[in-house]
């Protein structure tokens, strides 16, 4: 059944689709415009599509919403989204703002707002799900709710920063990182770091990992020293190195010093290599077990949910120590093949020999042409002593590799012929 009236906030993430049925993508926010008179209408969608390219669908063309789903006309205009000045964001702007209840009750902030379709077929705001000031000082306690129509408030001329950022985060609890940075992305840049200050210390270091250069160093730039440490704590030590390279010396020291000693001594050493080798795109954390080890403790390693898919993958075997630039490198196991084998088998019967371990030096170019011709998600790193120092994964070379405005979801230009 289509709705007439509908909160913005459980619009994200509901899928569009055209006519027939078929999804054009999903729903990031929803644009409202102010009137001189009246609440303010709403004037479209921002959808994004495939490639992550986000396009402004108009309202016009938006024939139903149903729970769960958007229905259009279907004509899409793909260009990409340029937000105009009279125009809000709902989710990435409005929510958390403060308003005043004109019946002089206080103030109170934005936790959503319905949009509902009048007989001109119209969009437009007619109520306000609020949330008063707490008035406990305990940290679970939370502030009465209470419904409003658009003339029953007056905004502040500033909000909220802390609680809007909140607010929107929690909007944007169930999204991916990689979704959750293309987000950010979107938001003007004071608006962006405000969201990302206000982020726990362990998505603040996943998002990290998916924004570009640019974007990080403005992040950490803002960030003190120590909140800083504790964030590149928990980031892979190839991007902490990455973003660490970018930083002024006496700032990069100074963070080191405040971080984990093992993971400080990793990044320096990646530090040292140039960034388009396999020292420079390595992580010094693959999964690293000896000859000896059966089946079923290398499934254990794998197992844990820190593993990023890429490096459980495949098992590195080594003589001990077990760590990355001590133990000298003799094979790896790849992931497929364990499954075809009992749990108590020992992995040094399983090793493949044949594939070449490359040099901290090997330059990019050569490590994707391995990558692509051998069908491999992960390559091992050995110094000149065969010591394994890390691993590059796939993943790591396609960052190099794509443009460096690739999140921004515009398509390449193909040559005709």
């Amino acid at each position: 059944m289509s709705a007439t009236r509908v909160f913005v906030a459980r619009l994200a993430g509901c899928g569009v689709f055209d006519p027939v049925g078929d999804r054009v993508g999903k729903v990031i926010d929803v644009l409202i415009s102010y009137r001189k008179t009246g609440a303010p209408k709403a004037t479209g969608l921002l959808v994004e599509m495939s490639g992550r390219r986000r396009v402004f669908v108009p309202i016009t063309r938006v024939t139903s919403i149903a729970p769960g789903q958007v229905i259009t006309t279907g004509l899409i205009d793909l260009r990409r989204f340029t937000q105009r000045g009279q125009e809000v964001r709902v989710i990435a702007e409005m929510l958390g703002r403060k308003v005043n209840l004109l019946d002089g009750s206080g103030l109170a902030n934005i936790e959503d707002l319905a949009v509902e379709q009048n007989r001109r077929k119209e969009w437009t705001t007619v109520e306000l799900f609020l949330r008063r000031p707490k008035t406990s000082a305990s940290p679970f306690a939370r502030g009465a709710t209470l419904f409003a129509a658009w003339d029953q408030v007056s905004e502040e001329a500033k909000g909220d920063e802390n609680q809007s950022a909140q607010q929107l985060i929690a909007t944007y609890a169930d999204m991916r990182p990689a979704d959750l940075a293309s987000a950010l992305l979107d938001l003007p840049d004071e608006r962006m770091i405000e969201v990302a200050e206000e982020l726990d210390d362990e998505r603040l270091a996943d998002v990290l990992e998916e924004l570009p250069e640019d974007e990080q160093i403005d992040i950490i730039q803002e960030l003190d020293d120590e909140r800083a440490a504790e964030v590149l704590d928990l980031m892979e030590p190839d991007d902490a190195a990455d973003l660490m390279a970018n930083l002024p010396e006496a700032r990069t020291e100074a963070i080191l010093e405040l971080m984990d000693e093992e993971e400080a001594d990793d990044i320096r050493m990646l530090m040292q290599y140039a960034p388009f080798t396999a020292g420079g795109l390595m992580t010094t954390e693959p999964i690293i077990c000896a000859a000896d080890a059966t089946v079923a403790e290398a499934m254990a390693l794998i197992r844990r949910q820190e593993v990023a898919p890429a490096l459980a993958a495949s098992v590195f075997v080594t003589l001990p120590p077990y760590e990355v630039a001590t133990g000298r490198y003799l094979g790896v196991v790849h992931f497929q093949r364990m499954l075809r084998y009992p749990p108590h088998e020992r992995l040094g019967t399983l090793l493949d020999t044949e594939l070449e371990p490359v040099r901290a030096n090997t330059p990019i170019q050569a490590i994707h042409r391995t990558l692509a011709n051998y069908n491999l998600v992960a390559l091992p790193v050995v110094d000149e002593h065969h010591h394994l120092i890390g691993v590059v994964t796939v993943d790591d070379v396609l960052d190099h590799l794509l443009p460096d405005d690739w999140r921004s979801g515009e398509e390449p230009e193909v040559a005709n012929g």
